[in-house]
Formats: C-alpha cells, sequence, structure tokens
C-alpha cells in the first residue's frame, strides 16, 4: 500500500518508461541474449512493458491464461495476447508468458509467504516514512504484497531535514507508531544528527549506509561490476550515469534499474534487514 505525502504522484506516474528511448538507457552493461534470441520473461505483476504498434506503456496489473493487462500512468488499461512476441522492455523485444507459480504455497518478492486472494485490509493509523520517490517505488515493489497484508502505509519525505517536525506533527502514540527509513545513515553524517533528536519510544529511525536508494540494488543483478565513486561536488546521480556511460536522465535510469529489480535477492541485506525492523515496528501488538 503506497501513497505519496505529496498530490500529484501516481502509483505507477513515474514507473512508465518514455518511448522516445529506443535504446536501452543503462546499454553497453546489460548481459544481452544471443543474437536473434527473443527471451520470454514472465508477466509478473509490477513489470513494465510497452506494445510497439500503438505504443501503449503500463505495467502489468493482471496476467491470465491467453491474456495480459497493462495499467499506464494515467490508470487506462489495455488487454493483449499474451503469446505475443512484440513487447518492449527498456526497448528490447520480448516474448511475455503466464508466471510459473511453484507448486505449494507462493512466494512473494520479499520472501514471505503470498496470501491467496488478498485483499487489502484497512490502513493502521501507524505509518512508514521514506525520503523520496523511489525508495517509496522500490519498498512498493519488493514489500507491497506485506504492506496491504498488514495494513500499512508508506509515504514520502522528500528528504528528512524537518524530520524532528514532521514525527512531533505526526503524533506518535501507543497505536500510532511510526518508522522512519533514512538514506545514508551512518556516524557523523547529518542523516544521523537528524535522527538523534527524535526520542519517543513510539518513532524508530533507522537506515542504510548507501548515498542513495540506487546502491540498494546489487551491481550484478545491473550486470556492473560495482558502483562507481562520484568526486564531491558532482550530483550523485549524474556522476554514476556518466561514470556507467548510461543514458538518459536519472528519473528514466530509475525505470531502467527498477525494471531489474524482482526478488529480495536483487537487493542489498543492509536494506533488506531495516525495511523488515521497520514493518515489525509499526505491526507490533497495540501498533
Amino acid at each position: 500500500m503506497l501513497i505519496p505525502a505529496r498530490p500529484g504522484w501516481s502509483r505507477y506516474g513515474a514507473a512508465v518508461r518514455s518511448k522516445n528511448y529506443a535504446k536501452d538507457v543503462l546499454s553497453g552493461d546489460w548481459r544481452r541474449p544471443r543474437k536473434g534470441q527473443i527471451p520470454e520473461i514472465a508477466a509478473e505483476s509490477g513489470l513494465v512493458a510497452e506494445d510497439p504498434s500503438s505504443g501503449f506503456c503500463g505495467a502489468v496489473v493482471a496476467c491470465e491464461k491467453d491474456s495480459v493487462t497493462l495499467e499506464d500512468r494515467f490508470g487506462k488499461r489495455r488487454v493483449f495476447p499474451l503469446a505475443k512476441a512484440g513487447f518492449l522492455i527498456d526497448g528490447k523485444p520480448v516474448t511475455l508468458v503466464r508466471p510459473v507459480r511453484a507448486a505449494g504455497r507462493a512466494i512473494s518478492a520479499s520472501g514471505s509467504i503470498a496470501v491467496a486472494g488478498l485483499r487489502a485490509r484497512v490502513a493502521r493509523e501507524s505509518r512508514i516514512y521514506v525520503e523520496g520517490k523511489h525508495d517509496a517505488e522500490l519498498v512498493e515493489k519488493i514489500w507491497g504484497h506485506d504492506l496491504r497484508v498488514e495494513g500499512v502505509v508508506v509515504e514520502f519525505l522528500e528528504g528528512v531535514d524537518h524530520l524532528p517536525e514532521i514525527a512531533e506533527e505526526f503524533g506518535p502514540e501507543p497505536g500510532r507508531r511510526l518508522g522512519v527509513l533514512v538514506d545514508h545513515l551512518v556516524a557523523g553524517s547529518k542523516e544521523s544528527r537528524i535522527a538523534e533528536q527524535i526520542d519517543s519510544p513510539y518513532v524508530l529511525v533507522t537506515g542504510h549506509p548507501f548515498i542513495d536508494i540506487w546502491q540498494a540494488v546489487k551491481p550484478a543483478t545491473l550486470g556492473i561490476s560495482a558502483w562507481p565513486d562520484v568526486p564531491r561536488g558532482i550530483p550523485w546521480k549524474e556522476g554514476v550515469i556518466s561514470a556507467l556511460g548510461w543514458r538518459g536522465e536519472p528519473g528514466e535510469v530509475w525505470q531502467a534499474i527498477l525494471g531489474r529489480v524482482r526478488t529480495y535477492a536483487d537487493l542489498e541485506p543492509a536494506l533488506l534487514g531495516r525495511v523488515e525492523e521497520l514493518i515489525d515496528f509499526v505491526t507490533a501488538p497495540g501498533g
């Protein structure tokens, strides 16, 4: 369950790749299939694909025996034949196929047991805040099922400079807990000094050591050896894009990165543990 802390952002608003980019914005580093092969990709929920004949681009919201339903950033849905070998993902042709469900209990992207026929429960008063839109999208993609099971809403803050005031305004108390995920929460950082100002037992501020949530994606997931070091004074995202020879604006590149993330195994343990900790905190008895 994911809502923006500010208006004007829809669930798939930033997830749809611009069709102006014919090439993969992360080209040069991806592992490619042999020439002439069109890979088969499971039409998992949330996967962003494009129908080149119509230009319709959206996220998978349903997959039946012979069809797949895509929803664009405006909430419009269209149904396409499933075995069609003409979809594009990150500008590359693929054949979408029905996901294969393992025998026994299904597993969610976070590794938890998926609840069949899930209907989201009424939202708790407790909340999880993350710093930005990219953080929120990644949490939704991996833990969205778990959050809907638990009735937890995730909101994004666009930074934590005013976190103490935001936490006070939230009004934490028994039954109304606040969990906050902070980027670059390391000793001596600005973020750590801000976090130390909050001492309510009903607020948990935790975080990962990465400069940006992009780094929480394992390099191997993206076909690169490591995230590059960016010199001081250069915006980090732009510096990464330049150093790796990728193409596109940060928002475009992020959607390409997010498209490569399928399960918790694609993320660094330093992020996994912190998000699980926050979910446990806000869903504790009385939370």
